[in-house]
């Protein structure tokens, strides 16, 4: 078997993947219970609430993309860099779906610099506020600041509904302003 079936009831097939197989509801549900870093931090933390705070660090016009940088994350899950290194035919596969997300959901095929900013910054707020700061050296936050933010985790339900809101704000708004405009003959 090369597929998993999703919160919705679709399946999803890791070898075939299916544009149609990707929505929203899949997406906000299994990112609100992936818990970042693995598991090993002291408290629940989601994948879903991290998207959502950073999509708040970037520009309005990067924000739908960084809400969704770790969309894959969604089929293929959250394994910590180091291992995924080791791993390239999860990396293939993983780039493949991201590719397929981005392509549905108009994003650039490649993460932009604001969101990979966005998403180092989120990095040190969370080694921050996280209780995961050891004081050692993390070469990949050399010269990044945390955020103005103070991070209180959430429980999976209230990240799933904080990222479908944060969604509604990103995509509906956008949509239902260009269906107002066409109705009124506007470009």
């Amino acid at each position: 078997m090369t597929w998993l079936t999703t919160f919705s009831g679709k399946h999803f097939n890791f070898l075939a993947p299916d544009i149609g197989a990707i929505n929203k509801e899949d997406i906000a549900q299994a990112l609100s219970n992936e818990c970042r870093f693995g598991g090993h931090i002291p408290q629940f933390y989601s994948v879903a609430q991290h998207s959502v705070l950073a999509s708040y660090l970037v520009p309005r016009q990067y924000a739908r993309e960084a809400l969704l940088h770790d969309a894959v994350e969604a089929y293929c899950k959250d394994i910590p860099q180091p291992l995924k290194g080791l791993l390239p035919d999860y990396q293939r596969i993983e780039r493949q779906i991201d590719h397929l997300i981005r392509f549905k959901y108009a994003l650039p095929l490649n993460t932009s610099p604001e969101v990979k900013m966005a998403d180092l910054i989120m990095l040190a707020t969370e080694r921050r506020d996280l209780e995961i700061d050891d004081g050692s050296i993390w070469p990949i936050l050399e010269g990044i600041k945390p955020a103005d933010i103070l991070i209180h985790p959430l429980t999976p339900s209230q990240a799933r509904s904080e990222f479908l809101k944060r969604w509604d704000e990103l995509f509906v708004k956008e949509v239902s302003i260009n269906l107002n405009a066409y109705r009124e003959g506007k470009p």
